[in-house]
């Protein structure tokens, strides 16, 4: 169905208005975040509010031997039926500790469902620290550091401090995005040697991890499809 007039002025007032709080605590990780739980409680007086309804819906895609979650969320006009929608993809782990098959599915149901309404929304994870914080942080040098007094780093031993809580925080996003997407170490060696061509995270930089983290996904699916 078409996309009118009435239901882009809508969800511009849900967009301008949505303060959606990051009510989860991840202890390992020491940061909080938002989940897709945290999001729909946050809009849905929104929606109300502007005469929109709300939907999620989740595909299984197969790409070779593995399982993708591709969730959409639509937002649907009630006066004019009119609707406007975006989708998101995450992969099955294949196999986490502590879960069933249904908890598998699930969680990757989650993930996807939650970056689907980011989208829709235009809710900005960037520093979050299950997406990109760490990422960005690699990729403006040193973060914090750059900002703050050289004064405060002088010292090469806060210096190397810092750069290695730097790199734990990179191996920690790509540990992370290992166990969401569900591949195998061996994986994500091959999958560097092609990209990076680095196989070893030993070789890598901070930098070099952080695009692995951030790309892994996308970089697996494309070698999935170029290999059929």
């Amino acid at each position: 169905m078409s996309e009118g007039k009435a239901i882009y002025a809508a969800l511009q007032a849900v967009q301008r208005d949505l303060k959606a709080p990051k009510g989860q605590y991840n202890s390992f990780g020491k940061y909080k975040y938002r989940s897709c739980e945290d999001i729909v409680e946050a809009v849905k007086p929104l929606l109300n509010d502007n005469g929109l309804i709300l939907t999620m819906s989740d595909d299984v895609i197969c790409v070779t031997d593995r399982v993708y979650i591709k969730a959409t969320c639509k937002v649907i006009d009630v006066a004019t039926g009119d609707s406007i929608e975006s989708s998101a993809m995450a992969r099955e782990a294949l196999q986490k500790k502590g879960m069933d098959e249904s908890q598998v599915t699930g969680t990757a149901s989650s993930y996807a469902r939650k970056y689907a309404l980011n989208g829709l929304f235009a809710i900005d994870d960037t520093k979050d620290a299950d997406t990109n914080e760490y990422r960005q942080t690699a990729q403006n040098g040193t973060g914090q550091a750059r900002r703050a007094s050289p004064s405060n780093y002088t010292n090469g031993t806060n210096k190397a401090a810092q750069n290695g809580d730097l790199m734990a925080k990179a191996k920690h996003s790509l540990k992370t995005e290992v166990e969401r997407i569900g591949c195998t170490w061996d994986e994500v060696k091959a999958i560097a040697g092609l990209k990076i061509k680095k196989a070893e995270a030993k070789d890598m930089t901070v930098g070099e991890i952080s695009s692995l983290a951030a790309n892994l996904e996308k970089w697996i699916i494309e070698e999935s499809q170029a290999s059929k």
